[in-house]
């Protein structure tokens, strides 16, 4: 069995990075998990506050995916490790989420978008479903009395080279 999702209106929804849920990372509050990823791809210019200052999530992903902004030079080696973090905060600071997210049990999660190949499986269900992949290690992890929130850790496990076989 399998749990799609895509969009924060659609079923599943609350699974979505675009899913309306406040949460706070060292002092700073983001209104979604988009807002905090695509700061992150600025972080240190006063391109992330502006980011984070807009007013939807579908802005926050048009903006952050501009090229004529300054891109962090590591963003490809450190953006599963940012969007983590995002995701740890977003399940772990709000309780309802995070209890929606452990009700998944085992079943897979797939991020169901169309358009994008690697976060989603893409039109044609190719793509990597790396969001899904990072939501069924989170909700493992909060399943445990003593989680662990940082993927760095979490990817010196078996289960993680497990994971990206699939």
């Amino acid at each position: 069995m399998t749990i799609k999702f895509w969009g924060a209106h659609n079923p599943n929804g609350y699974l979505s990075n675009f899913y309306a849920s406040d949460f706070i990372i060292d002092g700073l509050t983001y209104p979604t998990v988009e807002h905090y990823f695509q700061s992150k791809k600025f972080e240190g210019t006063e391109f992330e506050a502006y980011i984070v200052s807009l007013k939807t999530p579908k802005e926050t992903a048009k903006e952050g995916k501009r090229r004529d902004l300054p891109l962090r030079k590591d963003w490809e080696q450190v953006k599963e490790d940012i969007m983590f973090t995002g995701l740890v905060a977003k399940f772990s600071q709000n309780p309802s989420l995070r209890k929606s997210l452990l009700k998944t049990g085992d079943v897979e999660l797939i991020e169901a978008s169309p358009y994008d190949y690697y976060w989603g499986v893409g039109k044609n269900g190719s793509g990597e479903n790396r969001l899904g992949i990072l939501l069924m290690i989170l909700r493992d992890e909060l399943a445990k009395p003593f989680p662990e929130i940082s993927l760095t850790e979490i990817k010196k496990r078996e289960e993680w080279r497990i994971l990206n076989e699939i």
